[in-house]
């Protein structure tokens, strides 16, 4: 049996439900019966950073339908009625284990064949397994991973099968630094073994890393650097200790891992030209066949700042903007839709912290503010992190910063501010970007140019979402980190 629809997106993540919402919006008569959605879960589209936040909180707060999609940008909230009522059709539970590209055909688990005349491939990414560095304990019953609701739910049910007891946390990477909270807000405790010198190696400084790892620290959580789990006992299906490669035992009554993430792209291997470990597309987010459009996670794509170096940025805000940009394209028969501008954003929030950093960590860091901390420190600190090169703001990372604060360092990214002398940045630092930013946003007013005003509203610069670009590489090695995520939500 055979269906045929207009357009198709595979994948079930954050990426389909915002570019149903997109394709809906430019469309006057809905979809009217030429779009569906393929997923191999059994729920609508929903917002995966809730996963990590909300939803694991020993209160049990978020939970659906409240982070379906399109929540987490506080717009409408897309649960099955929604999409019935736009004539899209779901198709969930189903399987795609074939796809034939130059007969735009997929080929479901079902004996199912669906065409298309357009497909938007937003499959996403799966994590990374133990087995595949050279680990084992998988599918242990108390060994758990976190991708999708059905992660989260195991998750939940081995916290709260070990109240008190200990968790090992493999990766100092975004999963493994969430998770970690999550589980000491659930009175587990928690150590966190990773390869490298310091967390969030990918990302944070060493001085930054160590506020944090302090902070961590202050809240019970040990950390054990420059080695690796090498192996773990198992006993009657469930772990029981970790085995460092350097012969320590730690006791385990849980362990999650987060090492890393690999694009799901097994499916067009062969088809399509493939670049950083996703699909390679275009600024217009267009893969190698004109009637295939690949988004979010899967999709490597030329970032504009970066002078359209191709990465492939694994977060949700990224995920968001793509696939409203690559139905704009899509549906634009004129061809006017330009190449998409993205800013890369990163986010977390933990505890009573919360940071943002915007562009690229490359060049030489500038730290301001307290970055010492204590017992006594303050329970809002501000402090952060400016990047220069080629004398000019390249990335910043703000802790505990205002909203106008948060914008005003977006600005500077997207500007390239230009920083004449290192040193008075350093004395200054984020009063010297504030201060940039005021003057530029009064020579914007009086006709100059800031560089940022007439990028297209979905993409000039993310303010709910996280950014990055790295390689499966360094995630196998240094089990490295993703990032999600919303200011002020918990999804």
């Amino acid at each position: 049996m055979g269906r045929a629809f207009a357009y198709v997106i595979l994948g079930g993540g954050v990426a389909a439900g915002y570019a149903a919402l997109e394709f809906v919006r430019r469309r006057s008569d809905g979809a009217a019966g030429e779009l569906c959605i393929i997923s191999d879960e059994t729920v609508a589209p929903y917002e995966r950073p809730a996963l990590s936040k909300g939803y694991l909180s020993p209160e049990g707060g978020a939970r659906l339908p409240a982070f379906h999609t399109c929540a987490g940008a506080n717009d409408q909230l897309l649960t099955n009625n929604w999409y019935r009522e736009h004539g899209i059709e779901l198709i969930l539970g189903t399987k795609v284990i074939s796809v034939d590209v130059r007969r735009k055909t997929l080929f479901t688990s079902a004996g199912e064949t669906i065409s298309y005349a357009t497909l938007i491939v937003a499959t996403g990414a799966r994590a990374l397994k133990l087995e595949e560095i050279g680990g084992n304990g998988s599918d242990a019953e108390n060994v758990c991973y976190l991708r999708n609701l059905e992660d989260a739910d195991k998750l939940i049910r081995v916290m709260r099968s070990c109240p008190g007891g200990d968790a090992v946390v493999i990766g100092g990477g975004y999963i493994g630094m969430e998770c970690a909270a999550a589980l000491v807000a659930n009175n587990i405790k928690v150590t966190i073994v990773f390869p490298g010198k310091h967390c969030m190696e990918n990302l944070f400084t060493p001085k930054i890393a160590e506020f944090y790892e302090n902070y961590y620290a202050s809240k019970g959580v040990t950390f054990i650097k420059g080695t690796v789990v090498s192996s773990l006992a198992i006993s009657s299906g469930k772990v029981t200790t970790a085995i460092l490669r350097d012969g320590r035992r730690l006791p385990a009554d849980m362990v999650v891992v987060g090492i890393g993430a690999r694009a799901n792209t097994a499916l067009f291997e062969g088809q399509l030209v493939m670049e950083k470990g996703g699909i390679k597309v275009s600024g217009q987010m267009r893969t190698s066949d004109a009637s295939v459009y690949a988004v979010g996670d899967v999709a490597a794509f030329p970032v504009k700042l970066l002078g359209a170096e191709v990465r492939r940025l694994e977060h949700v805000d990224c995920a968001r903007r793509t696939a409203r940009h690559a139905v704009a394209a899509a549906l634009d028969s004129s061809g006017a839709t330009g190449d998409i501008d993205y800013l890369p954003f990163f986010y977390s929030r933990v505890f009573a912290l919360s940071w943002k950093f915007y562009g690229d960590n490359t060049g030489k860091a500038v730290h301001f503010g307290d970055l010492d901390f204590s017992a006594s420190s303050s329970s809002k600190p501000k402090f952060g992190a400016l990047w220069v090169s080629a004398g000019r703001i390249a990335g910043a990372f703000l802790e505990g910063g205002s909203p106008e604060e948060y914008e005003a360092i977006a600005h500077a990214v997207r500007r390239g501010t230009a920083v004449p002398d290192v040193a008075v940045l350093a004395r200054q630092g984020l009063a010297f970007i504030v201060q940039e930013g005021q003057s530029g946003a009064a020579r914007s007013r009086s006709g100059g140019l800031c560089g940022c005003g007439n990028t297209p509203s979905y993409a000039w610069h993310a303010t709910v979402g996280v950014a990055a670009a790295v390689s499966i590489a360094a995630f196998a090695y240094w089990y490295g980190w993703k990032a999600p995520y919303l200011a002020k939500r918990d999804f």
